[in-house]
């Protein structure tokens, strides 16, 4: 079966989302696919599509790595946080190099992994997404480890806590 709107726009499973990426998968048009249906001003297609992409493995997302600009500006400004999580899964399992930095990117990050309001799988990944940013710039990484050891830690879910005591461990990785 082709995907089409109202397909994605009817998945709410795992399996559905198994399906997308195996259609996705059986077309090799990872890139194609992100154009189409990820952006869309419908959520629960955007929703779906990016659940998809998720099930795919590095190689295949390294075709998405020509959008990264486009998937940070949808994650900073989607009103979704379904949308918001998924994007930033992505963006998390692309490359990131040194040029890839945007400011606006890293102080939204920042933002997101310390606001305790945040869902909590949407503040891990902002943390990571901040390492691996903060990574190229030691008086960076300086500041996001003293953020990170100022953090009241009480206030974070287990997921959050466990991605900053990798973090301050040096036992993240990228």
């Amino acid at each position: 079966m082709a995907i089409t709107e109202d397909k994605l726009r009817q998945t709410f499973s795992e399996g559905g989302a198994q399906e997308i990426y195996q259609e996705i998968k059986a077309g090799s048009d990872f890139l194609g696919f992100a154009k189409i249906y990820a952006f869309s001003e419908d959520c629960r297609v955007a929703r779906s599509a990016l659940w998809g992409l998720t099930k795919a493995n590095k190689a295949e997302l390294s075709q998405l790595q020509v959008i990264i600009n486009d998937l940070i500006n949808q994650a900073m400004q989607t009103e979704n946080s379904s949308v918001r999580r998924l994007t930033l899964n992505i963006l998390e399992r692309l490359d990131m190099s040194e040029n890839d930095l945007r400011t606006d990117f890293l102080d939204f990050c920042f933002e997101h992994m310390m606001d305790v309001e945040e869902y909590p799988g949407i503040q891990s990944v902002c943390m990571k997404l901040t390492f691996r940013m903060c990574k190229f710039y030691p008086e960076l990484m300086d500041e996001l480890k003293r953020t990170l050891e100022a953090m009241e830690t009480d206030y974070y879910k287990p997921a959050v806590k466990c991605v900053r005591n990798r973090i301050l461990n040096g036992k993240l990785k990228y």
